[in-house]
Formats: C-alpha cells, structure tokens, sequence
C-alpha cells in the first residue's frame, strides 16, 4: 500500500480518536454538571417540604427533578454508546496487531533458522571470497550487512508491536470496566427514576380534591400577573417616551430652526443615540448566551400559553419565565444597561427594569433592591434579593425581556445550562 495511502488512514482514525475522546469528556463534563443540578434541586426540595402547606409546590420541583434525570440518563447513554464505539475501534487494532506480529514473528523465526543453517563466520567469508569481482564482493558484504540489520530491526518491530498489542489491550480492560459502571450506574438512575415518578403520582392524587382552589388560585395570580404586566408597559412607553422627548430636544439644539421637539414623540418604538446603538447590537449578539438572573436553579414556568402543570384544562399565561432558585439567592444583571425603573409591586415585592439600548430586562419578586434609578450596571452585578414566600417556602423570581414594548421569550437568550 503506498506510504501517502498509509499516512492518511492514520491521520483519520487518530483523528476520530480525538474526536470521541473530546465527545466523551464534554459529556463527563455534562453529566457533572446535571447531577450537580439535581443536588441543588434536592435542596431547594427538602426546604419546601418543611415548609410547604399543600403539595402543589411540592410538585412543581419534583417535575423539574425528574427532568434532570431524564437528561443524566440520556447524557450516560450517549457516553456508552461513545465507548462502545471506542472499544470496537480498538478491539479491530489489537485484532490487526495480533495479525501482524504473527506474521512478523513467522518471518523472523525462518530468518533465524535460515541464519542458523549459515552461522560459520567460514560461510560468509566463503560467500565473499568466491565473488568473481571486487564490485560482486564489496556487493554481497553490503547484503550480509543489511541482513544483520534488517534482522535486528525486525527484532526490535516485534518488541515495538507486542508492547502496543499490550497497552491496547490493557486499554480495552480499562473501557470495558468504565462501561460496565456506566451500565449500572444507568439502571439505579432508571430505578430511581421510576420511584420518583411514582412518588411524583402519589403526590398528584392526593390533590386531585383541591382541584377547585387550585383553579381559584391560579386565575387569582393570572389576574395579579396581568396587572402587572400592565404595569410594566406603561413605565416602558414611558421611558421610552422620555428618551425619545431627550433625543429631539438634542437633535433641536444642533438644528436651531426645526420644530422635531414640540412634535409628538413615540412611546412604542425608541429612537436609539449612537451608544444605545451599539448597547443594542452587543446585546443582541449575546442571544444565547446571557448569565442566568440567579446563580442557581431551574425554570419551573416557562414563556407564554400553557396547560397548567397539574390542571391540563386550566391555561397558564406567562409574559416571562419563573425561574425557581435557593433561599437567600441574588438576583443579578444578565446584562451591562442602566436601571430605568424601581417597580414597588406590593409591600413585600419590588422589581427592577434595566435598559439595554432598546432592549429592556425586568426582575421580578425581590425583597430588597440594591441600586438606584439611573445607576449603570456591569453583567452579573447584584441588584436584589430575591423574595421567599412564606406560605410556600419557595424563592422564584420572574424574568423578562423585551424589545421596546415587545415580549420575548428569555429561555432564548440565556445560555444551556
């Protein structure tokens, strides 16, 4: 087979190698990072549990604690599958260097005899001497020296090949026990999976007679969040309007003659200065990528129109996502903006409004605020504390993200976790 044909065979499998071993530690990597979720999630369980007077709540996280199981036991069966793979290449070259150092074995050890049957230092110099030319003697030296040579270097190519049949084997014992405990540990996750679901069941039934408070219930926050959202579109075609108000008294002062500041201004669309401009655009380009607003947990309501989690009749309406995190958590910028708005909602809850050029995000649920109106804000900068319901025990805040007046669904925008 040419050399260049040789070469390239083993650029592509070395490639492939790296390749599956890369694949094979991000998903480590992830699975890390799920079962490090699923203890978070545990957590934030057990202190809902102590406090919690229905089981509604109850519910809600647990949901959430079978989903992260669900992707542990799918992140372990793409490493098996990984390592399946792996094995099966390596086993196909231990299998090709077994074939090989048979033959290189056979061949050196009809060698040796050959040597063996001529081993006289009488019979090479007999080979030598009867040349019929000083150019045929110098000639057969040559061989007898390239011989010798040849034979050690096939001596050596065994010893180089029976050492990597060695490692490779030894690599494969390594695989297949790693596989092995990927198995098992993929079959407790599926029994602990079942028990959760069965528990998750139990938990279901047993509020199935509070079926009427619950609805009650939730229309009751429904309502509760529409006026808040209400709230909130007005203070941003305010703040809108405002910027747009200083916007053309600016554009005025350059243009003494034009009459762009006594006009009526829009409240639905803000006209961008060259900075928000630029604000906008790296905020935009960040879709995807945002921090989350809390450093840790989970969304336990999603954006938008859907079934509610335990009444599939009922519609759930959500103009952001309700992300469920520890006790005592911060909530932080996801974004460098300026604080527009303070939103006193109620005694016990606040929000923060943050602009981004024409972009908007709002923090929901906090207890206590830590800046100002006006004050400029870094990316993961503390702005408050995120409120814990008494009633509940839970600690959500509600996140929201706009264009101008315009909703958008921030699972979107925030970076995988």
């Amino acid at each position: 087979m040419p050399k260049f044909l040789l070469s390239l065979i083993f650029i592509c499998t070395t490639t492939f190698m790296w390749a599956q071993d890369s694949q094979q530690e991000k998903l480590e990597q992830r699975k890390a990072q799920i079962q490090q979720e699923i203890r978070d999630n545990e957590k934030m369980l057990q202190s809902v549990k102590k406090k919690e007077k229905s089981a509604v709540n109850v519910i809600l996280i647990q949901a959430n604690k079978i989903k992260l199981k669900e992707k542990l036991i799918n992140t372990t069966a793409k490493q098996e599958k990984l390592l399946t793979n792996d094995i099966y290449i390596n086993q196909l070259k231990v299998n090709k260097l077994k074939r090989e150092l048979k033959i290189l074995k056979e061949d050196y050890a009809k060698m040796i005899l050959k040597s063996y049957k001529s081993r006289s230092e009488q019979s090479r110099a007999m080979f030598i001497l009867s040349s019929e030319s000083f150019l045929q003697a110098y000639k057969r030296a040559q061989y007898l020296k390239q011989y010798t040579a040849f034979r050690k270097n096939q001596g050596l190519e065994i010893q180089s090949k029976s050492s990597q049949l060695l490692d490779y084997n030894a690599k494969l014992d390594g695989q297949r026990q790693v596989k092995k405990k990927i198995i098992a540990e993929n079959n407790k996750e599926r029994i602990a999976l079942e028990a959760e679901k069965k528990e998750q069941q139990k938990l279901v039934n047993s509020i199935k007679k509070d079926k009427n408070k619950i609805i009650a219930d939730t229309r009751s926050k429904q309502q509760e969040a529409k006026r808040i959202d209400r709230q909130i579109d007005r203070l941003i075609r305010e703040a809108i309007a405002e910027a747009n108000r200083k916007a053309a008294l600016e554009k005025a002062k350059d243009n003494p003659g034009s009459t762009a500041s006594t006009g009526p201004v829009s409240s639905s669309k803000i006209a961008l200065t060259p900075e928000g401009k630029i604000l906008a655009a790296d905020f935009k380009a960040n879709r995807g990528k945002l921090p989350w607003p809390v450093e840790k947990g989970f969304i336990s309501l999603g954006y938008g129109d859907q079934p509610h989690p335990l009444v599939p009749s009922l519609t759930v309406h959500n103009s952001g996502v309700e992300i469920t995190t520890e006790q005592g958590a911060n909530a932080r910028a996801v974004f460098e903006g300026e604080v527009s708005s303070i939103i006193v909602l109620s005694p016990i809850n606040r929000a923060v409004m943050i602009q981004h050029g024409d972009y908007f995000t709002v923090y929901q649920n906090l207890s206590q605020v830590f800046v100002n109106k006006g004050d400029k804000v870094n990316i993961k900068q503390s702005i408050g504390k995120v409120r814990t319901s008494g009633d509940t025990g839970k600690t959500i805040i509600k996140f929201l993200i706009l264009q101008n007046t315009s909703n958008n669904n921030p699972e979107g925008w925030l970076q995988n976790r």
